[in-house]
């Protein structure tokens, strides 16, 4: 005899073994399966939200690769190597890092679900969600999980991710408003329709109606509030569901509990013919309350539009050269050493060097600079900028997420969705503050019951509505999300969520010299010899040495000698010097600092006020000395006054020779400086005076300064500087211009101002609200546009971080 239906497996429909005890709930009923692993993987869907699966197939899979809804199959895809290329970067071994766009993020407290969720996945070591912009950044181990784990593990808690495409983020973006308009619009019609209706019920009770003609219109009015109720507020029930299911209360929950309840009374006094309806109620407060967050959801896109902005910089389409053959491909074809032709007024579509041409670039919607910057051969290109004059021809270098543009969005991403200490405690505020609501909720029916049981539920349902958990916790990310923003159009990438609120309360602004206050173009104004080789052997010696080095003495080596030897064993010593082999000889390349730290007398070289020297010797045989001298920025100055005058102590650390770090002090007046300081001695003074309780800012740009900006509470590196330098830095000023960090420090304060202006006002309107809630002196549609409107001035308080720095608060 054939299994009946019962004995068959509600996943696969294959037969079902005698004894077999494993089974699914689905859609309320009990589901047998026939192994563990249909059991896991229907427990996968239904987890997931996909349960429609199940409701809507005609026949059940006959195929194993049918077995699993293609939601479900398309998250391995995400594991392909190839289709990684595109968004993943690989950091030190299978490290990987990913964006994400999550679909249905609510409140503050969808983040923290998530966060909390995935961050606790095996392999997972890092997940921060931005919830002004809906973007996630993922960083796994991917020897433990993939990244198809990981969106399985978001859809299991009922939201979705995908890897971050513009595109599709600005589809998902119109698909949001155009979906919270339609609710909007349901919820608008059926509000004003069941207040006509009220309006007459409540004129009834004083002028006299005929109490069937009342509960007729009670009855139209329940038929109109259902539409609103079950469609319009349905996003509010399924975010309370989904914290529910995960033992945690959001803020979406006590919403649900008032628009639920107070519903499902005016249903019974409707059917009843007893009691008190609240059907005009409950229909506009859930309307006050979608337009509340109607308007956030656009203040929130608002404050977000600078990582919108530089996303899109890309082209869709780029110009490759092969075999002298022009054609017109994606961007996303391209491959690293392809050479492409960049026409006037066209976007640069990756990283890479001029090859043929020169012309000027515009790199101001990157780095804030305004005026173009001249390209030639040999130049790098940045994605993103726009080539002005003549055409130019580039070859590839980076692609994907290995671009400057990229890396940007990157850093600007995490320092988005990174808290400061402000924002984590009021998140745990905002956590404990929904549970105290319940408590009172229910402290308050319970008296009013007693007192009153005719309007105990409508105060209660104020309570719970009035009470406003999400402005706290948009406080911080809506203020830091318009900071960043506002920040990186004009050239200052913050990289650290902690940077802004660490920078205003900066006392001292440490500074180092080459590459910082000067424009670390060093140049060499005279070669002195001090032995029997000639300056160009000494040249190709010292570039041998410097082939490798970022070092801005390196560059200006590099840049006069006209050849190099080839150097074996090269070694950098940090702050000294550097050493390397070549026909058994050993030449070392370094400061007179260093050279006598070993023993080796050098002959006095004489220089000017603003020169520096290195010197090369080989066997402790000095040959040369290369006179350097570096330019003054013009800025410098003017940045050092509007420091001093904000308050802030300024100093000079450099490793240059004591007379050249005098001279530009003194040019600048700067009071304390020290000079022939190695990293070592840096990090010592740092320490010192954080000891003594001073917050220390520095600014740096080399390898050298690596750990002395990481020592340091806040650090600013120059766009110009070394990638070491960067990673270290919790900002990057992109256009080198030094005037941005006065402006930076004023929008950090400013930033600090408004998070503590906006918990402060949602504190103080929670401690008012509830009394008067409580006391019943709130209708149920007043606590609606009381709670939308307190989120709502949180973030337009936010945005005024936006407007114009130009004039300094």
């Amino acid at each position: 005899m054939a299994p009946t239906d019962e004995q068959k497996c509600f996943h696969c429909g294959l037969p079902v073994p005698h004894g077999s005890h494993y089974h699914v709930e689905i859609d309320g009923k009990d589901r047998a399966m026939c192994c563990p692993g249909c059991e896991a993987v229907a427990r996968a869907i239904i987890d997931s939200g996909m349960t429609d699966y199940y409701r809507y197939r005609t026949d059940k899979a006959q195929q194993a690769k049918d077995l699993v809804p293609s939601m479900l199959a398309e998250f391995d895809l995400y594991d392909k190597e190839a289709l990684q290329k595109s968004f993943v970067r690989q950091d030190e071994g299978e490290v990987r890092e990913a964006a994400l766009i999550l679909e249905g993020i609510v409140c503050a407290a969808c983040v923290w679900l998530n966060e909390r969720h995935v961050g606790q996945l095996p392999g997972v070591l890092e997940f921060r969600v931005n919830y002004s912009t809906h973007r996630a950044q993922v960083k796994w181990d991917n020897s433990q999980i993939h990244l198809s784990d990981i969106l399985k593990a978001i859809a299991a808690i009922g939201y979705q991710a995908h890897p971050f495409d513009p595109g599709r983020q600005e589809a998902i973006q119109k698909k949001e408003r155009s979906a919270a308009l339609r609710r909007m619009a349901i919820a608008g019609l059926g509000a004003m329709q069941v207040m006509m209706l009220a309006v007459a019920m409540y004129a009834g009770e004083y002028e006299g109606m005929d109490e069937s003609m009342r509960q007729f219109m009670r009855w139209i009015s329940m038929l109109i509030a259902t539409p609103v109720i079950a469609y319009s507020a349905s996003s509010f029930y399924r975010s309370a569901w989904r914290d529910l299911k995960r033992h945690t209360l959001g803020m979406d929950v006590p919403v649900s509990l008032a628009i639920g309840g107070g519903y499902l009374a005016s249903v019974w006094a409707t059917v009843s013919g007893q009691g008190h309806v609240y059907f005009d109620s409950v229909t506009m407060f859930t309307f006050f309350l979608l337009v509340g967050r109607y308007l956030e959801m656009i203040a929130r896109h608002r404050a977000g539009q600078a990582a919108e902005e530089l996303v899109k910089l890309i082209p869709a389409t780029t110009t490759r050269l092969r075999d002298d053959q022009e054609e017109v491909i994606p961007v996303s074809d391209l491959e690293l050493g392809d050479r492409v032709l960049i026409r006037p007024g066209e976007t640069i579509p990756a990283d890479g060097l001029v090859v043929e041409g020169h012309s000027s670039v515009d790199e101001s919607l990157l780095t804030g600079e305004s005026l173009p910057l001249d390209r030639s051969i040999n130049d790098l290109l940045v994605g993103g900028s726009v080539n002005i004059e003549s055409p130019l021809v580039m070859r590839v270098e980076k692609l994907g997420a290995d671009t400057t543009l990229s890396a940007i969005l990157r850093l600007l991403e995490r320092a988005q969705s990174e808290k400061p200490a402000i924002a984590r405690t009021a998140d745990q505020v905002a956590a404990w503050f929904v549970l105290l609501l319940l408590v009172i909720a229910a402290a308050v029916f319970t008296y009013w019951y007693r007192q009153s049981p005719s309007e105990a539920l409508w105060i209660t349902i104020s309570v719970l509505v009035v009470t406003c958990p999400c402005a706290l916790s948009l406080a911080t990310p809506a203020a830091l999300t318009a900071a960043t923003g506002a920040l990186t159009r004009r050239g200052i990438l913050t990289t650290r969520g902690h940077a802004l609120e660490t920078l205003a309360r900066s006392t001292h602004m440490i500074f180092d010299k080459t590459g910082t206050l000067t424009r670390g173009q060093l140049q060499i104004s005279r070669i002195v010899l001090l032995g029997e080789h000639s300056e160009q052997d000494c040249l190709a010696l010292a570039a041998g040495l410097e082939s490798q080095s970022e070092h801005p003495v390196a560059r200006a080596i590099l840049a006069s000698s006209r050849s190099r030897e080839e150097m074996n064993d090269i070694r950098a010593y940090s702050g000294r010097g550097i050493e390397g082999r070549i026909s058994g000889k050993t030449y070392w390349l370094g400061s007179r600092e260093s050279f006598e730290s070993q023993g080796i007398d050098l002959p006095e070289v004489s220089i000017e006020p603003g020169e520096t020297v290195v010197y090369l010797a080989v066997e402790q045989v000095p040959l040369a000395g290369f006179v350097l001298r570096d330019e003054i920025r013009a800025e410098s100055r003017r940045t050092i006054q509007i420091l001093q005058s904000e308050g802030l102590e300024t100093e000079l650390l450099s490793g240059d020779h004591v007379e050249t770090v005098r001279h530009v002090a003194q040019e600048l007046n700067i009071q304390h400086f020290q000079g022939g300081m190695l990293p070592d001695d840096k990090l010592r003074h740092i320490e010192l005076l954080q000891s003594q309780g001073k917050v220390v800012a520095m600014v740096g740009d080399g390898v050298n300064d690596a750990p002395v900006l990481a020592a340091a509470q806040v650090s600013i590196a120059m766009g110009g500087g070394a990638q070491l330098a960067h990673a270290s830095a919790d900002m990057v000023l992109l256009t080198e211009n030094l005037e941005r960090i006065p402006e930076a420090i004023d929008v950090s304060r400013k930033t600090l101002r408004i998070i503590r202006q906006n918990l402060g006002w949602a504190i103080l309107y929670n401690i008012l609200a509830i009394p008067l809630a409580a006391a019943g002196w709130v209708a149920p549609w007043m606590a609606a546009i009381g709670m939308s409107a307190s989120s709502l001035i949180v973030v337009i308080n936010a945005l005024r971080l936006n407007e114009s720095q130009s004039k300094r608060s």
